[in-house]
């Protein structure tokens, strides 16, 4: 199967979901800076949870870039992730209600986890599928991945002893991800120059 309406569907999903968290902050009564104030939270964590869609948007692009055709069980993979991803936006709006209050913070890091999870089992999925792909040789042992779930195991007890702790812990998950990525960008601009040069070659 190809891997276009997987794709097209994704970037629809993510677009909602964004759509959906913005449409969720509240507008700020009054126009001078003071009014800004209890809006402040809601926003910042709008904002910590754009990045992580961002960062899961841009990921599966890049991962897909390198795969040619998919299986059943990479769709249902690709929705169980998608399914994650769909929590985002309510514990975004349970915390933005209730600071960082322990339990939200708590869930917000259960989501988080489980959305690493299933992108990891929707890659792990892919490179078996296909154990020469580019995205074998560009992943390897995927250290990031691997501390970024221990993390995530870490702050979701800790935010019942101090959710603060937690909130900087996603934070700096999320800053750990934003720095370019260039593993399979690169592989696939080496594996196209080295398909060109026969053809130049010719």
């Amino acid at each position: 199967m190809t891997k276009g309406r997987l794709e097209a569907f994704t970037d629809g999903v993510v677009a909602i979901l964004i759509t959906i968290m913005i449409l969720d902050l509240r507008v700020p009564h009054g126009s001078d800076l003071a009014a800004l104030r209890p809006v402040l939270p809601h926003f910042l964590i709008y904002v910590l949870s754009f990045i992580f869609l961002g960062i899961y948007w841009s990921n599966h692009h890049h991962m897909f870039h390198a795969v040619h055709h998919v299986t059943g069980a990479i769709l249902w993979a690709n929705l169980h992730l998608l399914f994650w991803l769909s929590l985002v936006p309510l514990v975004t709006g349970w915390i933005g209600e209730n600071g960082s209050a322990a339990t939200p913070t708590a869930a917000y890091g259960v989501v988080l986890l489980c959305c690493a999870i299933a992108y990891t089992l929707l890659q792990t999925l892919i490179i078996r599928h296909d154990p020469h792909t580019i995205l074998a040789s560009a992943v390897g042992s995927d250290l990031k991945a691997k501390v970024s779930l221990a993390l995530y195991l870490a702050a979701v007890p800790l935010a019942f002893v101090n959710p603060v702790i937690s909130d900087a812990i996603y934070v700096a998950v999320a800053l750990t991800w934003l720095v370019p990525d260039r593993r399979i960008e690169s592989r696939m601009d080496r594996h196209e120059h080295d398909a060109e040069l026969p053809a130049r070659k010719s």
